[in-house]
């Protein structure tokens, strides 16, 4: 056994990679939570073939925002992405990140940063996005998305994946009772102050969650074009079952 492959088998992980070595890491998640990694992965999978067909993957890259212990980014590769980067602002995500690339022998790219400080200048564009279970954790999510459409190439796709709150419609007085506004969706608070040193909670403690209808015009007006719900295996996590959680995509 490798020192690299021992430091991996050593701790728990939140997702369940598979060593080069073939042995699978202890992960923490229980077992009616971890259906997550393989429904989202699923999903991942059928958005990706819906969107880019036949053309070649191997010339396409793609960016991992918030890409925790780097789980997706490797299934990006199983997909065939030529190029791979995953950016995450908790440098322990990073270093978990790189070293479960080294131990599965994976060709990837991670680097620390918050996902409101990149930009399509310093970072370039991709042909794919992801935004897997981030803006929920976030207190300006449309700040994230605006960088998300940013980085995103013409042509390209983005996936947000997040849990969604109950909406709220109707019309809203907006300065005076004879002038009124329709609500386009809306956010609910969550409070994670307590929970900020989690690996997998807010940095600031701050969550505001969207409901699907705010999510969908979001993303049109912050650019994207042709945004769709995607469906859910039937054998799906049971938070995307039941709409409580949602994967979107949106093209460029």
């Amino acid at each position: 056994m490798t020192d690299i492959e021992a430091r991996c088998l050593a701790r728990e992980w939140f997702y369940p990679f598979r060593l080069a070595s073939g042995q699978v890491v202890p992960t923490y998640p229980p077992p009616d939570v971890a259906p997550v990694h393989t429904t989202r992965a699923a999903m991942l999978g059928e958005a990706v073939q819906s969107h880019f067909g036949e053309q070649p993957r191997e010339t396409l890259d793609a960016i991992d925002l918030a890409c925790h212990e780097g789980w997706f980014a490797h299934q990006l590769l199983d997909l065939g992405f030529g190029r791979v980067r995953g950016f995450d602002a908790r440098a322990d995500h990073v270093e978990h990140a790189r070293l479960a690339a080294a131990g599965c022998g994976r060709d990837l790219q991670f680097d620390q940063a918050d996902v409101h400080s990149l930009d399509a200048a310093a970072t370039g564009r991709a042909d794919l996005v992801l935004c897997l279970g981030l803006i929920y954790h976030l207190e300006n999510p449309v700040g994230a998305l605006r960088t998300a459409f940013d980085l995103t190439a013409d042509g390209g796709l983005c996936l947000v994946e997040t849990q969604v709150a109950p909406n709220l419609s109707g019309p809203l007085d907006y300065g005076h009772h004879t002038f009124v506004k329709p609500m386009m969706g809306n956010f609910a608070i969550v409070d994670e102050t307590e929970e900020t040193h989690g690996p997998e909670t807010s940095t600031t403690g701050i969550c505001l969650v969207p409901s699907l209808e705010a999510l969908l015009w979001v993303l049109r007006k912050v650019g994207f074009r042709d945004v769709r719900l995607l469906p859910v295996p039937a054998d799906g996590y049971e938070q995307l079952r039941y709409g409580k959680r949602v994967m979107v995509a949106a093209s460029r």
